[in-house]
């Protein structure tokens, strides 16, 4: 179905919704609409701990939401934000309840205003205080935005109700996020590698984030950025060209015959390397002096091996994995042959 027709419809379905009597209601959705800040975007947390959906607010919860110095700590980590706005534009679609509309409009105004002149997003906005300030694409956070976003001007499922109004504003928006990507990829000895987790606002140089999260390249969200590029239409020989490198990059810096293996759960959760002949593995973050994989302990201390970590960061971070490797295996081929793109460069294959 055209995206204009589609559009329509749900218009049409969620208007017959409402004139066929009171607006349906939706649990989730209406406490999103509760959770919704002044800024118009969603907080990560809530009283302290991770926000979530499925079952009511308890007291303490609930409180914070009620308290008249409610502090705007809407965010693009996490998910948030971007989740409510799909899940909102869904129950509108479902329910015709305008307020889940409006509140996902206000939503997307929030990621549009939030947006840096450079193309990119702070990790929070409007407090943008120490590294919540930083491009972030840590967690994909930055990919989550653009994705939603392209999705609105293209139309897509329950978010084209958004595009009569937003669609051109968000297609805008995705073509600076797209420019200010291929301007990040990291060049190192004068080629082109992957991404860095965060870059400063203003200098777009890779940057510090938590203690442990030093500039570096990032392996798994390198790999969220290079499908984005992959979903592109037309693919410019620019856009090619970045994820011809990034192939390069991640053929090259692959560990052989090894697997990441976790154990227990909280506080008793631990990380070890094991060999495991035939796997692949990707640390998570790569230095950008030798490429060479960078763990870094509480307090920035760079440690030599896994096992030399303290075992609360061993066990409670992803410091590998195998992001890459679908990406590699299914995904650039059947972008190739889609696009009558020639094989990776004979220098990307191990």
């Amino acid at each position: 179905m055209r995206p204009a027709l589609l559009s329509l419809v749900w218009l049409l379905s969620a208007g017959a919704a409402s004139a066929a009597g009171p607006a349906r209601t939706e649990p989730a959705a209406e406490r999103m609409l509760a959770a919704q800040t002044a800024s118009g975007g969603w907080p990560k947390h809530l009283a302290g701990r991770a926000i979530v959906y499925d079952r009511p607010f308890d007291a303490t919860a609930q409180a914070a939401l009620d308290a008249a110095d409610r502090v705007d700590d809407a965010t693009i980590d996490n998910d948030a934000t971007t989740r409510e706005i799909r899940w909102l534009a869904a129950a509108w679609a479902t329910t015709g309840n305008a307020a889940y509309r409006d509140a996902a409009r206000r939503g997307v105004d929030y990621l549009l205003d939030a947006q840096y002149p450079n193309g990119g997003w702070p990790q929070f906005h409007p407090d943008r205080s120490g590294y919540r300030a930083q491009v972030t694409f840590n967690d994909d956070a930055i990919v989550h935005v653009v994705e939603l976003l392209q999705d609105i001007a293209e139309a897509k499922g329950p978010l084209s109700a958004l595009t009569p109004e937003r669609g051109a504003q968000a297609a805008e928006a995705v073509g600076r996020a797209l420019a200010l990507i291929l301007d990040v990829q990291v060049v190192l000895d004068g080629a082109p590698t992957v991404w860095a987790a965060q870059y400063d606002p203003d200098t777009l140089q890779p940057a510090t984030a938590r203690s442990y999260e030093l500039p570096s390249l990032a392996s798994a969200e390198s790999a969220s950025i290079v499908r984005l590029l992959l979903r592109q239409p037309t693919p410019s020989p620019r856009l090619v060209a970045a994820v011809d490198a990034a192939e390069i990059w991640f053929r090259a810096h692959g560990l052989a015959d090894l697997a990441f293996e976790r154990s227990g759960r909280g506080a008793t959760a631990d990380g070890h390397l094991r060999t495991r002949p035939g796997a692949t593995l990707w640390a998570r973050f790569y230095e950008l002096e030798r490429q060479q994989p960078l763990l870094v302990d509480r307090g920035g201390v760079v440690v030599p091996a896994l096992d030399a970590m303290s075992r609360e960061r061993r066990g409670g971070y992803a410091w590998y994995g195998t992001w890459p490797q679908r990406l590699l295996d299914r995904d650039l081929p059947a972008w190739r042959a889609r696009h009558g793109l020639p094989p990776a460069p004979p220098h990307a294959v191990r």
